[in-house]
């Protein structure tokens, strides 16, 4: 078999799985669990461009001007990282524990909490463990379209006030009963089928935190500024109120902070998939 040959197979290929990955049902697999360290599924959003940002008189002032924004095909998991999958990563690199926010001793001897987002994480936790899953962090323009797809909507789920059907917000900690299991308030799921991008935990993007950036970023694939002092944090927690989940609230904080409320995903770049098989 001659090289050309070779290369022409491989194409078609990389060309098949591609199809595969867009046509699945959603939530769809990106990869193959038996040879993921995280195989959890991900859901792949295709290359396209979005509404990002609010309209002026909504939100607050870093969330504006709003504009039309490109983003390469990317994959992020379909529900935030939990207990269980982070403490399968700290028994198999040594990673120091998070501190745990249920009570006495350490996370590990915590009960009945394995599906419940992992939380007391500062950024450099959320970095590491993506990397470890081979993996990374979502850039905020890509949490941004996961949660609210292409149509400008202020919640994952549509225009609709939400209510307790579709987020878990403005609550009380109460022990750690204030945190839902993930992926277990399908109402809220985003329009790419994206669980728990408003409430229930915050989540670390990769960016860096400034105000007034969407008045100067680029309108493709934006990565925030090239440096800073804050981390972007989006989605909202168990504890946020009502302005604080929608798609589009920003949030920030410094690499070594850690709350009862902060989280995180991650995401996986996966190729200039057509804008035409974009979700609604």
């Amino acid at each position: 078999m001659t090289e050309r040959h070779v290369t022409k197979l491989c194409r078609a290929a990389a060309a098949g799985l591609a199809a595969l990955l867009v046509a699945a049902p959603l939530p769809s697999q990106a990869g193959h669990p038996d040879e993921e360290r995280d195989p959890v599924p991900m859901v792949v959003v295709p290359t396209g461009s979005f509404l990002m940002g609010s309209v002026e008189m909504a939100g607050r002032d870093d969330e504006r001007p709003q504009r039309t924004v490109h983003v390469d095909g990317f994959a992020i998991d379909s529900v935030e990282v939990t207990n269980a999958r982070f403490l399968a990563f700290v028994e198999a690199t040594g990673h120091r524990h998070p501190p745990n926010p249920f009570g006495e001793g350490t996370l590990m001897s915590a009960k009945g909490i394995e599906q419940l987002p992992v939380v007391q994480v500062n950024w450099h936790d959320a970095a590491d463990y993506c990397q470890w899953a081979g993996k990374r962090l979502p850039t905020e323009a890509e949490w941004e379209k996961a949660a609210r797809g292409g149509d400008g909507r202020p919640y994952p789920w549509g225009n609709e006030s939400p209510t307790a059907k579709h987020a878990n917000y403005e609550r009380q900690w109460d022990d750690g009963k204030a945190l839902r299991a993930v992926g277990t308030t399908p109402e809220g799921r985003s329009p790419y089928g994206v669980h728990d991008m408003a409430g229930n935990a915050r989540e670390w993007t990769q960016d860096w935190y400034a105000p007034d950036y969407y008045k100067q970023a680029p309108d493709r694939n934006p990565a925030g500024p090239d440096r800073g002092v804050l981390k972007v944090i989006r989605g909202g927690s168990w504890g946020s109120p009502l302005s604080d989940i929608t798609a589009t609230a920003r949030g920030r904080g410094g690499f070594a902070l850690r709350t009862h409320g902060t989280g995180f995903r991650c995401a996986r770049s996966v190729g200039a998939i057509p804008e035409h098989t974009q979700a609604p």
